[in-house]
């Protein structure tokens, strides 16, 4: 092959491989669960998420296992967060990590937590 012929061969290689375009959405597909932290409420999402809790944590399981520390109703809950003490827990940033002996709560639920404690933690 003369010389031309190979320069031309190795341009048109270099610029086909060289365009490469992938969109957004193929590069960074959106989760198939992706956290909804748009409309957090005790109700729907809070109660929920502490649900699990309330193994140790009810009226009738705070004496014996739970320290004495409830989170079955509103009232319980609001306790915790004005005093700092549910997101501590939650967090592991407090001398009680919560689950006792487990991992944290997903990061989901601890952002919708707190998303629910920066709107001022309504009875919603």
């Amino acid at each position: 092959m003369n010389r031309a012929i190979k320069i031309i061969l190795i341009l048109v290689i270099a610029s086909i491989t060289g365009c490469y375009y992938d969109s957004e959405e193929r590069l960074y597909p959106k989760l198939s669960n992706p956290c909804d932290d748009t409309v957090v409420t005790f109700k729907s999402t809070v109660s929920t998420i502490l649900q699990s809790c309330q193994t140790c944590h009810s009226n009738s399981n705070s004496s014996s296992s739970g320290n004495g520390i409830r989170l079955e109703g509103y009232s319980d809950v609001k306790t915790l967060v004005d005093n700092g003490k549910l997101m501590g827990s939650i967090n592991h940033t407090s001398a009680y990590p919560m689950p006792k002996g487990g991992g944290k709560l997903l990061d989901c639920e601890i952002a919708q937590l707190q998303k629910w404690i920066d709107g001022g933690s309504l009875n919603n």
